[in-house]
């Protein structure tokens, strides 16, 4: 899997991308702002979801999904944080900062499950941290916006 950046996506998509998720973002950067740093990562992610109802955005929490391997469903059970609005991955984090470990689940989620958005949230900084990507299932390239 190729990681490439924004540049190779031209304007029309880029801006189309930032605007599904505008509303996502807004959400997590809600729960920043009136929770503050440091806190455990699962009372962000039960705030954000009172945040996505009180916005009416669809979402399932700790959606499940399983892998298979030669049309063998293997038995380890995979959870997402959030599956907003049917094909956007949210993944929570309360960590000093996102390094590629973190990266790694969240692009590893998009490809196993071929979900086109991801959004990499870290609200335990002072400053928040987000990173939003694009999965393009035919090219199989990760890009970040």
């Amino acid at each position: 899997m190729e990681v490439v950046d924004k540049s190779n996506l031209n304007a029309e998509i880029l801006t189309q991308l930032k605007s599904y998720v505008y509303d996502i973002v807004g959400c997590c950067q809600e729960v920043h702002r009136e929770l503050g740093p440091w806190l455990n990562e699962y009372m962000y992610q039960e705030a954000l979801k009172v945040s996505l109802e009180e916005k009416q955005i669809p979402f399932e929490k700790e959606y499940y999904f399983q892998v298979s391997y030669h049309g063998h469903p293997l038995s380890h059970k995979h959870y997402m944080d959030f599956l907003c609005k049917g094909n956007v991955v949210v993944e929570c984090k309360a960590i000093a900062s996102l390094g590629a470990e973190q990266r790694q689940q969240l692009w590893n989620y998009m490809r196993l499950t071929n979900t086109p958005i991801g959004v990499l949230y870290n609200f335990a900084p002072m400053k928040d941290q987000c990173e939003k990507y694009y999965y393009d299932v035919k090219t199989k390239t990760i890009t970040a916006f």
